[in-house]
C-alpha cells in the first residue's frame, strides 16, 4: 500500500514524513548519511581518494604534469578540474560530451578551487616563466544519488591531500627538467573547503544531504562551501524557493559543524595511511 502511494504520489508521501520531522530513509532532517573516504587507492595517480556519501560515490584522481606558466602569470601553474558523470553511475546520463549537469558540477568545482585559495598557485611554479605543475584533477561519478556537489569537493579535497610530487630541478648544462623519483614533496593546502547541500520543500523544511529523489522533489535547493576559518566560499541557489534570513543562517550553521565532521574524518583516515 505504502510502496503504491509513493508511486502516484511521491511528494506527499514524503510530506507525510516531513510533518514528524523525519524522512523515508529514517534520517532525521538536519543528519547527513554515512560518510567514508578512502585515500590512495588509484596507485598511477600522483593523488587520489574515494569519497560515499550513503549510495554517492564519487572517485577523484590527480595527475601532474608540467606545462609552461602564461605569459601574464609567469609563477603560477595550473589546477584543472573536471567532473564526468557516465551512464554507468545512473541511467539518467547519456554517452557523449558532457550534459548539462556535467558542467555545472565542474564549473561549481573550479569556483571552489579559485574562491577558496585552496592552494596557492604560485607554489605549482618550479621554475619562473619555463617550468610548472599542471594538476588534472578528474573527480567521477561511480554511483549517483544526489548531492554530487558534497561529494565532489569532499573528494577533491582529500585527493590534493593525498598528492606526492616527485622533486624537479633544472639541469645548468642542457636546461632540461630532472625529475628525483625518489624524493617526493606533499601538496601546501592552504585552505580546506568543505560543501554543504541543503533541499528545500515547500518554503517550510529544509533538508540535508538530499538524495538524488529528494533532489527530484524540492522546490528549492542551496549549497554552502565554508573554510576552517568559517569563511563563506561559495554560496550556489539556482532559483526555486526563497529562505528568510533566519533560514539561511541556520544552514550556515549547519554547514560550519558539517565542516568539523569532515575535517575530523579526513584528517583520522589520512593519520591512519601514514601511520600504515
Amino acid at each position: 500500500m505504502a510502496a503504491g502511494f509513493k508511486t502516484v504520489e511521491p511528494l506527499e508521501y514524503y510530506r507525510k514524513f516531513l510533518k514528524e520531522n523525519c524522512r523515508p530513509d529514517g534520517r532525521d532532517l538536519n543528519e547527513f548519511r554515512t560518510t567514508t573516504i578512502n585515500v590512495g587507492s588509484i596507485t598511477t595517480a600522483n593523488g587520489s581518494a574515494l569519497v560515499k556519501l550513503g549510495n554517492c560515490s564519487v572517485i577523484c584522481g590527480i595527475k601532474a604534469e608540467f606545462t609552461t606558466p602564461a605569459i601574464d602569470a609567469p609563477n603560477k601553474g595550473y589546477i584543472v578540474p573536471n567532473v564526468d558523470l557516465t551512464p554507468l553511475c545512473s541511467s539518467r546520463f547519456r554517452p557523449g560530451p558532457p550534459g548539462e549537469e556535467a558542467q555545472v558540477a565542474s564549473q561549481f568545482i573550479a569556483d571552489v578551487i579559485q574562491n577558496s585559495q585552496i592552494i596557492e598557485k604560485e607554489d605549482l611554479c618550479i621554475v619562473n616563466s619555463k617550468l610548472a605543475w599542471v594538476l588534472y584533477c578528474d573527480l567521477i561519478c561511480l554511483n549517483y544519488d544526489g548531492n554530487i556537489l558534497d561529494a565532489c569537493t569532499c573528494a577533491l579535497v582529500a585527493a590534493l591531500r593525498n598528492v606526492q610530487l616527485p622533486s624537479v630541478k633544472i639541469n645548468e648544462d642542457t636546461g632540461l627538467a630532472e625529475v628525483e623519483l625518489s624524493t617526493k614533496n606533499a601538496l601546501k593546502i592552504q585552505k580546506q573547503p568543505v560543501s554543504t547541500s541543503f533541499a528545500i520543500f515547500d518554503d517550510l523544511y529544509i533538508l540535508v544531504d538530499p538524495t538524488d529523489e529528494e533532489e527530484g522533489l524540492a522546490t528549492g535547493l542551496l549549497t554552502i562551501v565554508i573554510d576552517e576559518d568559517g569563511k563563506l566560499c561559495t554560496i550556489r541557489k539556482p532559483g526555486g524557493s526563497a529562505l528568510s534570513a533566519e533560514q539561511l543562517q541556520d544552514c550556515i550553521s549547519r554547514a560550519v559543524t558539517r565542516h568539523k565532521e569532515v575535517q575530523t574524518l579526513l584528517d583520522d583516515v589520512l593519520l591512519s595511511v601514514k601511520t600504515e
